[in-house]
């Protein structure tokens, strides 16, 4: 509990680290991203030395500067440890790199050695590189480190030659790439949008066509259990033989209902994907995790009784009832899951709303999550074990919370504990409806 109380009770640090939240929405933080931002910084730790040893003793050109070259390549060697960063520091320091190594080191130089074909070529090839990468952050990049190579150049040099033809004629040249490659970005997201939506409705097709047949199969489980006992008493059946059967059947019934479970947790989650996500409503947070319990099919009271509810003081806040519904959902099956795997522990929820940023804690006390994984929880199609789910849960739930404008964390300890922070905004008192309740 102290690693999840330590950030959020920091409201200065929430402050500091609040201008760079929104890179942490928009920069993706799958495992193929980061292991081309390693690529990236492995070709430019050895590329800065190695071109300034080109440009300096080969093919001379006007400036070099072999300060630079070195902060460039140490600033490189933060990212050939992604793993090393949470989701938010990487997105910090991404963007931090990002504007020093691309726009800011190769248009200072193309300054400096008065605009050369060589780094206008250079210039150009580093832009194409930084548009890569998600388009706000990258124009955010292109903007500040231009506008700051240009502030360095007019320190240094000439302040007249930024408004020389040879510079000024390079920026619609520019602003085109920019623009081509923006447009080749949403083209590219709209058909990944597209996949994510056909997967959504062969999910839904899928989780219908299995709802008639288990509800055949628990109608016939009902019938079967109403005529046991008769056949015990007018057919000699044995006792224990009736006991078995009687187990067999109570068995079945529950793994059909929950099936009907995952069917509706499946299609929630189409829905989710194809739908929008805003929030259109003031929700409770106790009623949504009271609903939650008593529609999860746990196995047995025993299991049930592993899952604990404290609230401190309840909250509501804008979302969507359903939608919360999937969330909690989630949470608590991986919760229940990673304490079966463990062999021990329980589930603690912790709805906590008497603070200036409501949230809700979910603990569990069971297998926990290695550190070299956490940063990759909540990318999707990624799974810890491999075999343990499609992992798209823990995705779908960070896209909902981002619509509304909530966020969701992890800390946990392996072997330990994993505890999930969702910290909600409040709605206005005339935002939604029903009104908000007094605390």
């Amino acid at each position: 509990m102290k690693h999840a109380q330590s950030s959020a009770g920091k409201p200065w640090q929430g402050r500091l680290l609040q201008p760079f939240l929104h890179f942490h929405d928009a920069i993706e933080h799958t495992p193929a991203r980061r292991a081309q931002v390693r690529l990236l910084a492995f070709c430019g730790a050895i590329g800065m030395p190695l071109y300034y040893t080109l440009w300096h003793h080969y093919f001379p050109q006007e400036y070099e500067s072999p300060a630079l070259r070195i902060m460039a390549a140490l600033l490189f060697v933060p990212a050939l440890f992604p793993h090393r960063f949470s989701n938010t520091w990487f997105s910090i320091y991404l963007f931090v790199s990002l504007t020093f190594e691309l726009p800011f080191f190769f248009t200072l130089m193309f300054l400096m050695n008065h605009a050369s074909a060589l780094w206008m070529h250079s210039l150009l090839v580093a832009l194409v590189v930084l548009f890569h990468f998600d388009t706000r952050i990258a124009v955010l990049a292109y903007l500040s480190g231009t506008l700051l190579a240009c502030a360095v150049f007019a320190m240094q040099g000439d302040p007249s030659f930024l408004l020389d033809t040879q510079v000024l004629q390079q920026l619609p040249i520019h602003w085109f790439t920019i623009v081509v490659l923006s447009l080749v970005k949403v083209s590219r997201h709209v058909g990944a949008q597209e996949k994510l939506a056909g997967l959504a409705a062969g999910l839904g097709s899928v989780a219908h066509e299995l709802r008639t047949p288990l509800v055949s199969v628990e109608a016939n489980v009902r019938g079967l259990q109403r005529l046991l006992p008769r056949d015990a008493d007018g057919a000699g059946t044995d006792a224990d033989s009736g006991a078995a059967c009687q187990d067999a059947l109570a068995r079945i019934q529950f793994e059909v209902r929950h099936m009907h479970h995952m069917i509706d947790l499946f299609l929630l989650s189409a829905s989710a994907v194809s739908s929008r996500l805003e929030a259109n409503e003031s929700v409770g947070m106790h009623e949504t995790v009271t609903a939650v319990l008593k529609r999860y099919p746990f196995v047995s009271a025993a299991q049930r009784a592993l899952v604990t509810v404290d609230v401190r003081s309840d909250f509501r806040f804008p979302g969507q009832t359903e939608l919360c519904v999937v969330i909690l959902l989630n949470l608590l099956r991986n919760a229940l899951k990673a304490i079966h795997r463990a062999g021990k522990g329980r589930v603690r929820i912790v709805i906590d709303g008497n603070r200036a940023v409501p949230r809700l804690l979910f603990i569990d006390t069971g297998c926990g999550i290695a550190a070299s994984r956490l940063p990759l929880i909540f990318d999707r199609f990624y799974s810890y074990p491999a075999h343990n789910g499609s992992g798209i849960g823990l995705a779908l739930c960070r896209q909902i919370l981002q619509a509304w404008q909530a966020r969701i964390s992890c800390v946990s300890r392996d072997s330990a504990y994993a505890i999930f922070v969702l910290e909600f905004v409040q709605p206005a008192p005339d935002r939604f409806s029903p009104p908000l309740r007094a605390r």
